[in-house]
């Protein structure tokens, strides 16, 4: 009797030991697991940084998608500082202006550019009809080249050389009178050259802003008018080479 019952004990003991083992054994495999799933969130969490060369090639990519536009468009407007007449003051005038280059490849383009000016001339103090500040416009009308000699994947810097025409009306705002009465311009269409650099930002492959400081050249009354300024406004790409 006093066996089986050393027999019954040693069995029960041996199952808890059997039952406190297997638990062990589970709670080990939940900790693995779970400390597992913890290293691979934090993997997750913190994607592989780029590298140099993948960052290099994707600028390179930009580059050569922004710069493989056949044409660009550009529309804005923007400031000059003209001469009105031989003996006048320069004065301010308000700009407009509008462009399209057509690119032979990435770096140089064939332009055509318009713009206009207005403004309020130093007409001749003291002059006998009391008129001293009329309206007066000016239009040029221009053809040239332009230059791209800086390029990365938010910057552009080009240069432009251009000749045309140049429309100056002096007499408009002059109540009556002609121009020359008060001591401005005649009016007539003479040659007009500009030359200017241009600074793009690019917010996209296709669009950018842009700013020109611009000399620009008229010759009213066989004289040379030598006038600074600058346009500034959108620009457009599209089409490819």
């Amino acid at each position: 009797m006093c066996d089986v019952r050393k027999s019954a004990l040693r069995w029960v003991m041996m199952g808890l030991a059997a039952g406190l083992a297997a638990g062990a054994l589970a709670t080990a495999h939940a900790q693995i697991g779970a400390s597992t799933t913890i290293q691979r969130n934090k993997k997750e969490a913190h994607p592989r940084r780029e590298t140099n060369a993948s960052r290099e090639a994707r600028i390179q990519r930009t580059i050569d998608e922004t710069y493989s536009h056949r044409w660009e468009l550009f529309g804005g407007g923007g400031y000059l500082r003209f001469r009105s007449g031989q003996y006048t003051k320069k004065n301010n005038e308000v700009s407009w202006a509008a462009a399209a280059n057509y690119y032979l490849n990435p770096k140089l383009a064939i332009v055509g550019d318009a713009r206009g000016s207005f403004g309020y001339a130093h007409a001749i103090t003291n002059n006998i009809y009391g008129v001293y500040n009329p309206q007066i416009n000016e239009y040029n009308f221009m053809g040239g080249a332009s230059y791209r000699f800086y390029r990365k994947e938010k910057i552009a810097l080009s240069a432009q050389a251009l000749g045309g025409i140049g429309w100056g009306i002096f007499s408009g705002g002059a109540k009556g009178l002609t121009g020359t009465t008060i001591g401005l311009w005649p009016d007539g269409i003479k040659p007009a050259f500009s030359i200017g650099v241009s600074g793009d930002y690019n917010l996209f492959p296709n669009l950018a802003v842009r700013i020109t400081p611009t000399y620009v050249g008229t010759t009213f009354g066989g004289k040379t008018q030598n006038n600074v300024g600058f346009n500034m406004g959108v620009l457009y790409r599209f089409g490819k080479q």
